[in-house]
């Protein structure tokens, strides 16, 4: 028998045992399965998220330790949460809210400083909320994506963010050193905001993908949350973004 394959019969302990994990956006998609795979890796969690009843049904279903019905975008709502919570945590993933995609002759000015607000500046707050409440080695973790790579009508602000984002990350990685700081790049992911933002579309999107992806089936939320889980578990990790998207930029489907 090889090292290996004694290795592999030697069962695994959890990854987060005893570790508080607050997810920021915990009430559905990638922060929800994000919250489940954390419980089963040991880790009690803090949910929070904007529709009170929703989140109400996510802390059940994970058996939160707390929770918090707020806008995190709110400056004011979340220096309050911050200030409320426990006096050191282990790691904060942030899922933020999605894109603002819009024909340049279409671009409204103000929606397009919110939604610089909502990603670039909500991860600098963050980041400031940390210092002295994550622990040192412990992990912020953003969502990002990769569609504003892409050059296209409609892109050019989500295109300007998408190349923002990587360098703020590895600059605040340094800044709040020894918290480590990372980014996940997130292709097409099938959860509840794409199915808002594709409507009647969604079905023939999962379809293309599935026949073009190298990977041959659609990426979802419980993909995400392996790779956060496993950001928050390796302490070598810090300042870098890592792409999630079953090889989608590999291909021509977009």
């Amino acid at each position: 028998m090889t090292t290996d394959t004694a290795a592999a019969g030697i069962p695994r302990g959890p990854e987060l045992p005893g570790q508080i994990v607050l997810v920021i956006g915990g009430s559905a998609g990638i922060g929800l399965a994000t919250a489940r795979r954390a419980r089963a890796e040991g880790a009690d969690v803090i949910l929070t998220g904007r529709n009170p009843d929703r989140l109400e049904r996510a802390a059940a279903e994970v058996g939160a330790r707390s929770t918090a019905a707020f806008d995190a975008t709110d400056a004011a709502a979340r220096d309050r949460f911050f200030a409320g919570l426990p006096a050191q945590i282990d790691h904060v993933m942030v899922t933020g809210p999605g894109p603002y995609y819009a024909p340049l002759a279409e671009l409204d000015r103000d929606r397009a400083h919110q939604d610089f607000d909502d990603h670039l500046w909500l991860a600098v707050a963050v980041a400031q909320h940390a210092v002295g409440r994550v622990r040192p080695g412990g992990t912020l973790v953003f969502m990002g994506g990769t569609g504003g790579r892409s050059r296209g009508p409609g892109l050019s602000l989500i295109a300007a963010g998408t190349a923002a984002l990587p360098a703020l990350i590895a600059n605040l990685a340094v800044e709040v050193a020894p918290i480590r700081v990372n980014l996940i790049a997130a292709g097409f992911v099938d959860t509840p905001l794409s199915a808002t933002l594709l409507g009647g579309d969604l079905d023939a999107r999962r379809d293309q993908l599935r026949a073009t992806l190298p990977i041959r089936r659609v990426i979802g939320p419980d993909d995400i949350a392996a790779l956060a889980v496993h950001l928050m578990s390796n302490t070598a990790l810090t300042g870098a973004t890592y792409d999630i998207d079953g090889g989608q930029q590999l291909v021509s489907s977009g």
